[in-house]
C-alpha cells in the first residue's frame, strides 16, 4: 500500500464525539473509519479496550486537509 493511502490514527475519543468530527470531515471530502476495540472484543467473546476509547482513522494523504477541522472541533469541545 502506498504511504499516502494507508490509514493512520487521527483522533481518539468517544464514539459520539467521533460521529460529530466525522460529519465535519466528510463535508470537506475527508472520509475515515472508526476502530472500536471494545466493541470488537465483545463481539468476539472477550473484553479489550475501553468503551470510551474509539479511534478514528483517515488516509495519511488527508491529514493536512483535515487538521484545521480537528483544531476547530477541539476548540468547540473545550468551550
Amino acid at each position: 500500500m502506498e504511504k499516502e493511502e494507508r490509514f493512520i490514527d487521527f483522533y481518539t475519543g468517544s464514539e459520539i464525539m467521533i460521529m460529530g468530527l466525522r460529519k465535519r470531515l466528510e463535508a470537506i471530502g475527508v472520509f475515515g473509519m472508526m476502530q472500536n476495540d471494545f466493541n470488537s472484543g465483545n463481539l468476539a467473546g472477550f473484553v479489550g479496550g475501553s468503551p470510551n476509547t474509539v479511534r478514528f482513522k483517515i488516509r495519511a494523504i488527508d491529514v493536512e486537509k483535515a487538521q484545521p477541522i480537528l483544531e476547530e472541533f477541539l476548540n468547540l469541545e473545550d468551550n
